[in-house]
């Protein structure tokens, strides 16, 4: 079956809200443990109220009117592009020979759809990849270059002091963490985060590698106990099933695991607005069409305070 840019395009404008979900959907088992806000055109201010706010003994007079504030931080979503030639005819080929081991996988799907869902499906992927590493380069080339992650604003706010030892929002962490002490070091980073936080619904945010190590370190320590009846771990051991771990793909030979809530971990987008297209026109060589995609996208805490955040540094120094 061949498709033409007609086609395809006409598709692309039919199911434009619906491709555009697709490319944060697509970012698979990270979505599920970040809070979207959707709507954000470059900036929106984020952050929690701080304050004293408290009942006190019944006297009728008013409580005091200062101390009050939001600590503000600012959500950044870039303007991202996607320009990519494509055979159209040997993508539908792939798709209709990848099909044949999912039966009725395409019944019912146009093709041009299908199409675009599989050029989405690889900004997401970039995307995803790029949730923690992303370094803002507005002259880079790559989805890594398109907006901050969050170990970027990490190391960033380190320097700046907005995460430090004495904010007990920092500790730092052995150089190592294999599956002699994996076990030892997760938890010396829940343990050593506020009261607050322990109390909440928490994640941990690590490398499949310490995961690993995690998982195998357990194993060895805990082996022969009745209630340990599983070797994959989902939450952290003394945390009460309060903190899940989280191994993500983006985390690959990161320098810091963050622990944290979803509420705390923000991916911003837009979804809406003029300047997110998806758009399929003919390019220089006529066998080949122009896939065209546009939209915003970028990452932030809602707040660093020692209540919603602790970063454990890989390697990092109390000097």
């Amino acid at each position: 079956m061949q498709v033409n840019h007609t086609d395809l395009n006409k598709s692309a404008q039919q199911f434009r809200k619906e491709l555009l979900i697709m490319a944060v959907l697509g970012l698979g088992r990270s979505l599920p443990h970040f809070t979207l806000r959707t709507g954000i055109r470059y900036a929106e201010t984020v952050g929690q109220l701080d304050g004293p706010i408290e009942l006190r003994p019944y006297t009728g007079d008013k409580n005091a009117t200062d101390g009050l504030a939001i600590d503000g931080r600012t959500l950044y979503t870039y303007l991202g592009s996607c320009v990519k030639e494509f055979d159209p005819n040997k993508l539908v080929s792939s798709i209709y020979g990848a099909s044949v081991t999912q039966g009725d996988a395409l019944k019912g799907v146009p093709i041009t759809k299908a199409v675009l869902a599989l050029m989405m499906k690889k900004i997401s992927g970039g995307l995803n990849k790029s949730l923690f590493d992303g370094v803002r380069n507005a002259a880079g080339t790559t989805t890594k270059a398109l907006f901050n992650g969050l170990d970027t604003i990490t190391a960033t706010e380190i320097t700046d002091g907005g995460i430090a030892l004495a904010k007990g929002n920092l500790m730092n962490l052995p150089g190592v963490i294999d599956d002699t002490n994996a076990v030892d070091v997760l938890q010396s980073i829940y343990e050593a985060a506020s009261d607050e936080l322990q109390d909440e619904k928490s994640k941990l945010y690590i490398p499949k590698s310490i995961y690993n190590a995690y998982n195998k370190d357990y194993k060895a320590t805990t082996g022969g106990t009745p209630y340990n009846k599983e070797y994959k771990k989902t939450f952290l051991e003394g945390s009460d099933d309060l903190c899940e771990l989280v191994p993500l793909v983006g985390k690959k030979a990161s320098d810091y695991i963050q622990l944290s809530t979803k509420g705390n971990m923000l991916i911003g987008v837009n979804q809406t607005g003029a300047e997110e297209k998806i758009e399929v026109r003919r390019g220089d060589n006529p066998f080949l069409l122009q896939f065209i995609n546009t939209l915003f996208f970028g990452t932030q805490y809602e707040s660093l305070s020692k209540e919603r955040l602790m970063v454990g540094h890989i390697g990092g120094s109390n000097a």
